[in-house]
């Protein structure tokens, strides 16, 4: 696991999850030939992900981000998408020396199931319940109005079972924009891969470090062009990501990515005619991601 100091913020990167998803689908556009190249499908026409979910520790307050794809997955999508057994999320974090109830704030960057199936378990009984019972759960109200509204064109982008119960029980926080949750971590509606999705700012003053959730998801999604078949508003995309990538390059502050399984975060640089190409990476080793290499 991945730990650093950023400001007043201890942040570790959490796994919620190894798995294995379409090569096409996380490259809409971008045909086979070339995407292979960069990514090596297996003999499914797989690629390999990461869920990688953040722990942000300060002043006593404990918060994630993202919670992976939990235990509820059926045996075929297990079969599918390869998930680890169990909850990998909540496995993990113990291997940190926390427990479920100690996290008092999780932070959705939007509610597909890969981002939000952690937040709940189903029980021997076969209820539904809170895995993070005693957090607030931070989300976009756009996006939760997205999840609940039936539209047909989302029944395969939402499933209640991850989060009807959390609005059940009042765990639920909406914001409408821009908003700083804790101290040092503010929450950016950016849109694009859904129309409530949001990255995160990490950091005090304006220099952040910033997770980009699936505004891009992985190294390899670093080309204006290369993005997801799963992105609702791909045009938004190409016009937000080189907008962020400069405000990280002028900052000289790393970036962390959500999926990628190898590299959970790195510096970017600026290649001529507006190209930008992947920095040195962060390793494992505990430093303050202020500290440019």
């Amino acid at each position: 696991m991945l730990k650093w100091k950023l400001d007043n913020l201890e942040v570790a990167v959490v796994s919620g999850g190894r798995m294995r998803i379409d090569g096409g689908a996380m490259f809409g556009v971008v045909p086979r030939a070339v995407w292979a190249r960069a990514v090596p499908p297996d003999e499914a026409h797989r690629i390999q992900l990461d869920t990688n979910c953040l722990l942000i520790r300060a002043g006593g307050r404990c918060a994630i981000v993202d919670t992976g794809y939990g235990s509820k997955g059926s045996d075929r999508d297990r079969r599918n998408f390869a998930l680890e057994e169990g909850e990998p999320l909540v496995r993990n974090l113990a291997a940190l020396g926390v427990e479920p109830a100690a996290v008092d704030t999780v932070i959705l960057t939007h509610l597909h199931f890969d981002h939000v199936g952690g937040c709940t378990r189903r029980t021997d009984a076969g209820q539904i319940e809170p895995v993070f019972a005693s957090a607030r759960h931070v989300v976009q109200r756009s996006e939760w109005d997205d999840a609940i509204g039936g539209a047909p064109e989302f029944a395969s982008q939402y499933f209640a079972d991850d989060f009807a119960v959390l609005a059940d029980r009042g765990m639920l926080e909406f914001l409408d924009g821009d908003a700083e949750v804790m101290p040092g971590v503010t929450c950016r509606h950016v849109g694009g891969h859904t129309s409530g999705h949001q990255i995160i700012s990490l950091g005090e003053g304006d220099r952040p470090v910033l997770y980009l959730a699936d505004l891009c998801p992985t190294t390899a999604h670093l080309p204006t062009m290369w993005s997801m078949a799963y992105d609702l508003f791909p045009l938004d995309v190409r016009r937000t990501k080189p907008r962020i990538f400069a405000e990280a390059i002028v900052a000289q502050n790393p970036v962390l990515f959500a999926h990628d399984s190898e590299t959970k975060g790195a510096w970017l640089e600026e290649m001529p005619g507006g190209l930008v190409a992947l920095g040195r990476k962060l390793d494992g080793t505990e430093h303050d991601l202020r500290r440019v290499p």
